[in-house]
């Protein structure tokens, strides 16, 4: 998260701040596990549209007796003449967990189904597989594996003629896989990633969807930086087709984008050799081999231009809903980008200024609403401005400062997001610290996060003072004008060590004509968190 080498760099490691924003980070990351969830990002699919020729699909939501699922599969078992009528039925019974649980347990039922879903009759075969979907959404992993005779034809049947039916088995593949490492090792071995790179190329836009959502359940699984990613994906050289449908003017549609964004977000993210995800405190590669290949295929460009594009969409109110979920794994990807790849920067700055219109465009926006979309597009912000002129240069430009001050008394990690952006463009030096210091909300602002109950705010806080106070004797006056001496008495006292003795050494520097009274500052000040901030953050 920190960069930790470097002239001008004071501290090796300091081991609480980070610690502490880790922990709040991850808290973050699982309240947003669970939106994705509600919004069926990550969570396993069920769409309710993929139903018989206009057939309207009944919700049941009555309990079930074991004897009636007895009674519907022996319909199905025995080639009555009702046997579709009977699919049906046990298409909307399945709805119900206990159903689910109650028809694998009975002998060769999953068997019959299969051969069911093999038949040569359409009206069959599409309403076994609707029961198949049904169970590959339970929350059952044990179900998953018993589906498992049902993968080989699942992927034969995706070179199939009907877009509607292929759709239907993708979704039913990324069912299975999400949650069963055995399945989706079975799945491996039978070429599940050279027919999801066929389907990518569909013309039909639905097709695609459903094929970028299976291949997302598949990457985001513990063991794709080792299995999947190296010796699959990349060697099927699927990559260029979903870094071409990050595009706004696809005729497939924003949904189609937002699967594919979480496709290579999984991909940049993912550490190769240790199958997962980084969650270091590093400025080292993120993925290696997996961020050079990306960036060679112009995902950096791409990148840029969508989320420029989405920018002016919601400065003109003509953006859909669920915009959110398509700006959050972009910035996501392109903030790791950069941070892994040292020349990748290079390729943002051309269109810096349209880049942090849009990102301050998005922190405004969705503050209220998706506040994890305000927090991603900070963090992408900290990144671009690490130690970089030509981003801090241009938010002064852009007069984006007092956007961002705004920002100030929200929690939840924005704040922090904050202090760090500033400490970064402070961290540039004497004009920069000037140009801050003429901001006429800075001041109060940092009075404001200086009386907060965080200690990591707090802590910040004072950091971002002393290199502003350090550089521009005028900051003093100002500051003392907006009470900020009066805030640095109240922390004085703080029941926190390290803080107290920022406090109190920012006292006697700036303040008083007195040496520093704390012979013990030095080793914290020493110890002080440190800017620029990089940050590799994971999902």
């Amino acid at each position: 998260m920190i960069r930790g080498t470097g002239p001008g760099i004071r501290s090796r490691n300091r081991v609480c701040g980070v610690e502490e924003i880790k922990a709040r980070r991850r808290q973050q990351e699982r309240a947003l596990r669970k939106a994705r969830k509600e919004k069926q990002l990550v969570s396993k699919r069920l769409p309710r549209g993929l139903q018989g020729d206009g057939e309207e699909m009944e919700i049941r939501e009555t309990s079930v007796t074991q004897e009636e699922v007895l009674q519907l599969y022996q319909r199905i078992q025995h080639g009555s003449d009702d046997r579709l009528a009977a699919l049906r039925s046990l298409h909307q019974v399945l709805q119900l967990k206990e159903a689910q649980q109650m028809f694998v347990r009975f002998e060769n039922s999953i068997r019959v189904l299969i051969g069911l879903f093999t038949s040569n009759l359409a009206s069959v075969q599409l309403k076994a597989a609707q029961c198949l979907l049904e169970l590959s959404h339970s929350d059952d992993p044990s179900i998953s594996l018993v589906c498992l005779p049902a993968t080989p034809y699942l992927l034969t049947y995706l070179s199939g003629q009907s877009a509607k039916f292929t759709e239907l088995c993708l979704y039913i593949l990324g069912n299975l896989a999400a949650e069963n490492e055995a399945v989706r090792n079975q799945l491996l071995l039978q070429g599940v990633i050279q027919a999801l790179a066929i389907c990518l190329q569909s013309p039909h836009g639905a097709v695609v969807e459903a094929a970028a959502y299976s291949l997302s359940q598949m990457l985001q699984a513990k063991e794709a930086g080792e299995k999947i990613i190296p010796s699959a994906v990349l060697e099927a050289n699927l990559t260029p087709h979903l870094i071409r449908l990050l595009d706004l003017d696809s005729e497939f549609g924003m949904q189609t984008a937002v699967e594919c964004a979480w496709c290579l977000h999984y991909i940049v993210s993912r550490k190769p050799q240790e199958g997962r995800l980084i969650k270091t405190v590093c400025c080292l590669s993120c993925s290696g081999v997996n961020c050079e290949c990306m960036i060679s295929q112009n995902l950096i460009r791409q990148a840029v231009i969508l989320l420029i594009a989405l920018g002016k969409a919601i400065e003109s109110g003509i953006t859909t809903d669920g915009v959110e979920l398509l700006i959050y794994p972009v910035a996501r990807c392109l903030g790791n980008l950069i941070v892994s790849n040292g020349p990748a920067r290079s390729k943002v700055q051309p269109h810096a200024s349209d880049v942090l219109r849009a990102l301050s465009t998005f922190t405004s926006r969705f503050l209220q609403s998706r506040p994890f979309v305000t927090r991603e597009c900070l963090w992408l912000l900290n990144n671009l401005t690490a130690g970089d002129e030509q981003f801090c240069s241009a938010i002064f430009h852009l007069n984006l400062v007092p956007v961002f001050l705004q920002l100030i008394p929200f929690s939840g990690g924005i704040n922090t997001l904050v202090l760090m952006l500033l400490g970064n463009i402070a961290e540039m030096g004497p004009e920069y610290c000037e140009k801050l210091q003429q901001q006429t909300d800075i001041f109060p602002a940092l009075c404001t996060t200086l009386r907060t109950a965080d200690p990591e705010v707090v802590r910040l806080t004072l950091e971002v003072l002393n290199l502003i106070l350090s550089h521009c004797q005028q900051a003093c006056v100002s500051f003392a004008n907006q009470s900020g001496i009066s805030a640095l008495e109240a922390i004085q006292y703080n029941s926190n060590e390290e803080i107290r003795v920022r406090a109190n050494y920012l006292m006697d520097r700036y303040f008083t004509h007195k040496a520093p009274r704390c012979l013990e500052m030095g080793k914290f000040l020493n110890l002080s968190i440190s800017f620029p901030f990089w940050l590799i953050l994971d999902f």
